[in-house]
């Protein structure tokens, strides 16, 4: 007798055309994940009759529906259409701006990079956007090395060095290139997007597929312990299990990225423009609030609505001073930017991490031997200004590997 076992179940998804119907046999996707489970789901309504011999006499199957999970190690590239599903706009280009003048300084621990004509924020760059720089006149340090903005005016940006090759000051350097690494996706105020995905789990141990439609992404939570893995989890409501066999639905589906998997020590946590080092974790979760939508004469839901974009989260931080618990007493708002990274290469993956606008919702400490920790709650808001060079949304999502 063979049993399935997961080293022996492939996972593949492709974008539909339209919520519910069979996306094409070619061009899926495999994934890359630690455990996943979809299933076929139904209501179920049980009879209420009074009877005589006490007893129950019916039970009937409802409407169906297709239900998942996916928990992965977070790694840039590897759940691009996710994202974009759960904040319903594609990735697309960030800022970039060519023929600059440009002077490098320092300025402690960050570094200063002033352009002589023209503006940063016209160009499209943002707080927490990671940029690289290029032109022949720059010092080998300064050329495709990862950048994080940490404060943005017209004519300069502040940068974090998020490699392990720091920038070297250099004066009046033209003809230069500054450019928003890879592709950046947000909650978008309008033109919103309404994915939906095929997604099928095949068992080749076994020969058993499962193919489920309509599947829409209904949150995506980021751990971010002190020691260890990032992690992500993926939660999924659909319209059924469309179709099984013994053969896999999708052909020659294309692998999954092979990028590093980030570590939460790598990379910088910036709070109100300024680096932190005392946070000890984090958690984030983006959620879409999905409801099916049902009707009678259908054992089917109509579609799966798509509520508001909804993002909060936790994070722990050495007791220190009184900075965090005056941001929560005196309910201040705050931006926070999280960027990850795969390494200390000066080209290595990032993600960043953007929310402009956080209000801090709890503020309480635990006792212990050694460092105290405080525990904070927060929601993030939509920023309506853009006076201070952050992004017109609740959250802003960078990947430099698309």
């Amino acid at each position: 007798m063979t049993i399935a076992r997961g080293v022996g179940k492939k996972i593949a998804f492709k974008k539909e055309t339209a919520w519910g119907e069979l996306a094409g046999a070619a061009s899926a996707k495999y994934l890359r994940r630690v455990t996943s489970a979809f299933n076929l789901t139904k209501e179920t309504y049980e009879s209420n009759e009074i009877r005589t011999d006490y007893q129950v006499a019916d039970m009937r199957h409802g409407v169906r529906s297709a239900e998942g999970s996916l928990n992965g190690e977070f790694s840039p590239g590897s759940y691009t259409e996710f994202i974009q599903g759960v904040l319903a706009r594609d990735f697309t280009a960030g800022g970039t701006a060519t023929g600059l003048t440009v002077t490098i300084a320092a300025s402690g621990n960050l570094f200063t990079i002033a352009r002589t004509a023209g503006s940063w924020i016209t160009d499209g760059f943002f707080v927490g956007n990671v940029i690289r720089l290029t032109g022949a006149s720059l010092n080998v340090a300064n050329q495709d090395n990862n950048l994080l903005i940490v404060a943005i005016t017209a004519l300069q940006i502040t940068v974090r060095v998020l490699s392990g090759t720091t920038l070297v000051p250099q004066a009046s350097i033209a003809s230069v290139g500054a450019t928003a690494v890879g592709k950046q996706t947000f909650a978008p105020l309008t033109g919103h997007t309404d994915d939906s995905f095929t997604i099928e789990e095949f068992f080749s141990d076994i020969a058993q597929s499962e193919v489920y439609t309509g599947m829409k992404v209904g949150s995506m939570a980021m751990q971010l312990p002190a020691t260890g893995l990032v992690t992500c989890d993926f939660s999924f409501m659909g319209k059924n299990l469309q179709q099984t066999g013994t053969t896999q639905y999708f052909t020659t589906p294309t692998n999954a990225s092979a990028n590093g998997i980030f570590a939460a020590v790598n990379g910088a946590v910036v709070v109100n423009g300024v680096p932190v080092s005392v946070i000890t974790s984090a958690d984030i979760t983006i959620e879409r609030g999905l409801e099916p939508a049902q009707t009678i004469g259908t054992n089917f839901a109509a579609d799966v609505f798509t509520g508001r974009i909804r993002v909060n989260g936790n994070f722990s931080t050495y007791f220190e001073d009184a900075t965090f618990r005056t941001y929560f007493d005196q309910e201040q708002t705050v931006s926070l930017v999280i960027a990850l990274t795969t390494g200390n290469a000066k080209n290595a993956g990032v993600v960043s991490l953007v929310l402009p606008k956080v209000k801090i919702g709890s503020a309480t400490k635990e006792d212990g031997e050694m460092g105290i920790i405080s525990q904070h709650s927060f929601t993030a808001l939509l920023n309506d200004t853009s006076a201070s060079g952050l992004p017109l949304t609740t959250v802003l999502v960078q990947d430099t590997t698309i």
